[in-house]
């Protein structure tokens, strides 16, 4: 199954250590990244900046898209040469089969503000228990994802997270 999740870190580098164990997990077998993002806004920055990661060819330019659209609608970010000033309603659009609504977007946005950052993965076929072991420790929170509330409950207490 393609689960889609965004993890917000209470410092700016925390979605940047994230990746780096998420990228081992990978190494390992543990989860096949699709595609992931990763945001970081200082203390002091206007804006945060979004990194795309350009993972899979399966799927590239569709998660890149999304990408995107979700820099650009939810913080006014220019992302790979493509200005895109859209509103959550484009947004939406963009993230049709995700099964993220505008309400999860509109979270998002709330939630990351300066001196935090965010990690958005799309993966497949994860391990949750031995990618949970990794994440331990990192002051993570789930904003977002496509997962059913018992499917969810079980992400949240194998990484250990709120």
């Amino acid at each position: 199954m393609t689960t889609f999740t965004v993890w917000k870190f209470e410092d700016a580098d925390g979605a940047t250590g994230a990746e780096s164990a998420l990228k081992a997990a990978e190494s390992d077998q543990l989860v096949t990244v699709v595609d992931h993002a990763v945001l970081t806004w200082p203390e002091g920055d206007e804006t945060p900046t979004l990194h795309h990661k350009h993972d899979g060819t399966k799927h590239g330019a569709a998660w890149g898209t999304l990408w995107g659209v979700l820099g650009g609608a939810l913080f006014a970010i220019p992302v790979a040469g493509a200005a895109i000033g859209a509103g959550l309603g484009a947004l939406s659009k963009a993230s049709e089969g995700t099964s993220l609504r505008e309400e999860d977007f509109a979270r998002i946005k709330e939630q990351i503000t300066p001196g935090t950052s965010a990690l958005f993965m799309v993966t497949e076929g994860a391990d949750f228990e031995r990618v949970g072991e990794r994440w331990r420790g990192r002051d993570a929170r789930l904003l977002s994802t496509n997962l059913t509330e018992a499917e969810r409950d079980v992400l949240l207490e194998t990484f250990g997270s709120a």
